[in-house]
């Protein structure tokens, strides 16, 4: 198996990994967390610790995978830079 084969996600997951970011962002946000600091310290580590379970951010954040999380980060920064 020597050749590279992309990989294609429905357009619906995006939109759901996208809603999961907001929700989680504004759970942290909501308890006083620097929101920023707490993913890249989940994302670093996969500690779920660094996300509060204010309003199930704790599970949201767990239906995603953390290369998920970063994949859809990066696309969405590389977009806005390029507008």
């Amino acid at each position: 198996m020597t050749e590279t084969k992309p990989i294609k996600y429905p357009s619906d997951s995006k939109k759901n990994i996208r809603d999961i970011i907001m929700a989680v962002y504004q759970a942290l946000d909501e308890k006083g967390y620097n929101p920023i600091n707490q993913f890249v310290g989940y994302i670093i580590s996969g500690d779920p610790a660094y996300i509060t379970s204010h309003n199930g951010a704790r599970a949201l954040i767990g239906r995603v995978e953390r290369d998920d999380l970063i994949e859809e980060l990066l696309r969405f920064y590389l977009d806005e830079k390029n507008r």
